[in-house]
């Protein structure tokens, strides 16, 4: 990045980013890499050190700036770095995206502070087995039966797949089709500790080994209604507006 488009606290975070992958990422890399995952005591380091929810609201833990080049900077020092893992831009920048937007107090005060120290690891599963990331030919349907929803299908090559603490998870709800919407769709908040929810493998790849890609599976796992974020049926739209950001966050991470 250009110094000239920093400001001095624009620099002072870089060296804290630096400091940050010198001490707590790079002397484990390589163990991470064999393993195919991360320590979670990272994430905590993490959230000590200011790097997680730095736009986030204050009240919440976070840091209420949302100058984008913090983010921007801490892609750039990680690609520097060669450390594709903590995945630390898909946290802050796409789940965090979607928390800011949809999330109401309520689930902000649930969800955010652990999102912010570290102790709540974050992860969306939207990809499937067949499907890919097409909405329309997606098979996990959660169907409403009063105040809950109950989910059932699979997902894949979900990176941070071992190591989250709540999925934002995209399933296909039919019943919410409405006029001019072809395909319905809505984004839950799954905890990964919830009943019917299981990993399947974690996935090897080509590259990015430390990051954990795994498969995710539901079997009639039960959230309520105060794990939708937004309106039922309305998450192609909320997928559309934050694709960008995650299509922006990828070309970062292959500086």
């Amino acid at each position: 990045m250009r110094d000239e488009v920093m400001s001095d606290d624009h620099r002072a975070y870089r060296e804290l980013v630096r400091a940050f992958v010198a001490k707590e990422i790079a002397p484990h890399y390589a163990r991470w890499e064999a393993a195919g995952m991360v320590d979670r005591s990272v994430w905590r380091a993490a959230g000590d050190a200011g790097l997680l929810g730095t736009d986030m609201p204050q009240e919440y833990g976070g840091g209420g700036n949302p100058d984008y080049l913090f983010h921007a900077i801490l892609a750039e020092e990680l690609a520097r770095a060669g450390a594709y893992a903590p995945c630390l831009p898909l946290h802050n920048e796409i789940i965090g995206a979607y928390l800011k937007a949809l999330a109401t107090p309520e689930q902000k005060a649930r969800w955010v502070p652990g999102f912010c120290d570290g102790s709540l690891v974050t992860a969306i599963a939207i990809t499937e087995p067949e499907a890919g990331s097409d909405i329309a030919a997606m098979r996990t349907t959660a169907v409403r039966d009063g105040d809950r929803w109950i989910i059932n299908g699979a997902k894949t090559f979900i990176s941070n797949g071992y190591t989250a603490d709540l999925y934002l998870t995209v399933a296909r709800t039919p019943q919410e089709t409405g006029p001019g919407r072809a395909t319905s769709a809505s984004l839950f908040a799954v905890q990964a500790d919830v009943a019917g929810f299981s990993r399947g493998r974690m996935l090897s790849k080509i590259g990015m080994a430390a990051l954990d890609t795994a498969e995710l599976f539901f079997h009639d796992v039960e959230v309520g209604a105060e794990d939708l974020l937004g309106r039922p049926g309305r998450a192609f739209g909320y997928l559309m507006r934050n694709l960008p950001q995650e299509r922006l966050w990828i070309a970062e991470t292959a500086i």
